[in-house]
């Protein structure tokens, strides 16, 4: 009886909504969380934390013919995980969709989360990190296609736009507040690691401010395990038939499509991951060009999550009413010159301007792009094709901060105009390529005849 009354009030949170939909963002939410508050522990746990990686400085990598330097182990590590998730979420797809299974992949993937989480406040020796990195990825890997296909085969063509965007916007809370969350518990602000000190079992149990971090990361994803396994369940009939081909499609079929308007999609994702994060990596630049400091650089960085988080619910269940493609060109035609007037702004007020435009453009993208990938799965293969869309975020987002960083070398404008450049692909091969999925009683308000 009390876990129907929470089922009821979690649908009833986001009315129209099915409360495992809710369930599964809420759980997307505490391990994207936990996830994030790697990005500000683990550069800190390397540089003045417990590992020692000095036998590591000045070795030379095979074939590349560069030397290690802590930077760059830092950025191997943080890198790592986007990587492995990105290319091991097609395998994942496939394997869910061929067994039609969701949710114990889901589970898996979240257990791999919490134990790898843990285990950081164990290890200190890199290689050991490395390791540790790669089973996260993993994990990631495991759960994102799989609660993307089950959002989508929760979902019909009149609610799939709104569930995705009520999905999105739970990740990007999580996205947003993990990093924050980090940073007080580790006491970064203060100029030293926090110390904690607490009575368990009639002791007085230290930990420092990394422990304790990685202790809530490991929580944040137990608590979307425990979330899945009381909340969730698969459908009675999952539609996944997939092909024993694990190659991602690229050429369109006989409707008429040079390329897969799935393959498109997540091209353009891929464009929109790499201007959000690309502006990471040009913090000093534009700290000096801006005249300003770290707290307006974050709070330009986060304008555009902050768009993402207001208007992802908004978008997604417009796209439902009025069509996919319509948001799909309008994103990526706003992101193009939002992104490329950040190369020539000169004040902080118009840079957020501008991050927070961008940010609409994103949201735009990723709700109906993931409802149309949806939309195109319910014949076969849920998971093998949103995970192309999951995977081109995840990748283009691993990708930004580096092609930043080998762009700036040209000037500060550089990566802002291939990114418009790249952006303006997107647009043209969405226009040209992708057609709509939403019948046309849908999109004209107009009550669905039954016999469709």
């Amino acid at each position: 009886m009390g876990l129907e009354r929470i089922r009821q009030a979690l649908a009833a949170t986001f009315v129209g909504s099915d409360c495992r939909v809710v369930t599964l963002a809420l759980a997307r939410a505490a391990d994207s969380f936990g996830n994030m508050f790697l990005l500000i522990v683990i550069p800190l746990y390397i540089a003045i934390g417990p590992v020692d990686v000095q036998p590591l400085l000045g070795v030379q990598v095979p074939v590349v013919g560069i030397s290690l330097t802590e930077a760059l182990l830092i950025g191997v590590l943080l890198s790592l995980f986007g990587f492995l998730s990105s290319f091991g979420q097609p395998f994942v797809g496939l394997l869910s969709d061929q067994t039609d299974r969701r949710r114990a992949y889901i589970l898996l993937g979240l257990a791999l989360l919490t134990v790898a989480n843990a285990a950081f406040a164990f290890v200190t020796d890199y290689r050991l990190l490395i390791g540790l990195r790669m089973l996260q990825g993993i994990g990631a890997a495991f759960t994102i296609p799989c609660t993307a296909a089950l959002v989508s085969e929760l979902s019909s063509d009149e609610d799939r736009g709104g569930n995705f965007g009520v999905y999105n916007t739970f990740r990007l809370i999580g996205v947003g507040f993990g990093p924050i969350v980090a940073g007080v518990i580790i006491g970064a602000g203060s100029g030293r690691i926090a110390e904690y000190s607490f009575a368990l079992a009639g002791r007085v149990v230290e930990m420092s401010g990394f422990d304790a971090a990685f202790f809530v990361a490991a929580a944040s994803a137990l608590v979307s395990f425990l979330l899945v396994t009381l909340f969730v369940s698969d459908p009675a009939e999952t539609r996944a038939s997939a092909s024993q081909d694990l190659s991602i499609a690229v050429r369109g079929s006989d409707s008429g499509q040079l390329l897969d308007p799935v393959f498109v999609v997540g091209v353009a994702t891929l464009f929109m991951a790499l201007g959000l994060t690309l502006f990471a990596t040009l913090q000093p630049i534009i700290n000096e060009r801006l005249g300003q400091g770290g707290t307006l650089f974050a709070v330009e960085f986060a304008a555009a999550a902050i768009a993402n988080i207001v208007f992802q619910v908004p978008i997604g269940r417009a796209s439902d009413r009025y069509g996919r493609r319509p948001f799909l060109i309008a994103g990526c035609a706003i992101f193009v010159p939002s992104i490329l007037v950040q190369g020539f702004v000169f004040s902080p007020l118009m840079m957020i301007l501008a991050r927070f435009i961008q940010g609409i453009g994103i949201a735009l993208v990723f709700a109906p792009g993931l409802a149309f990938a949806g939309d195109l799965a319910q014949e076969g293969g849920s998971s093998t094709r949103l995970a192309v869309v999951t995977m081109a975020f995840g990748l283009g987002t691993a990708l930004g901060p580096l092609a930043a960083g080998f762009l700036v070398g040209y000037g500060v404008v550089v990566p802002f105009a291939v990114s418009a450049i790249l952006g303006m692909c997107g647009l043209v091969l969405v226009y040209t390529q992708v057609f709509e999925t939403i019948e046309e009683e849908y999109r004209t308000g107009e009550e669905p005849d039954a016999t469709v």
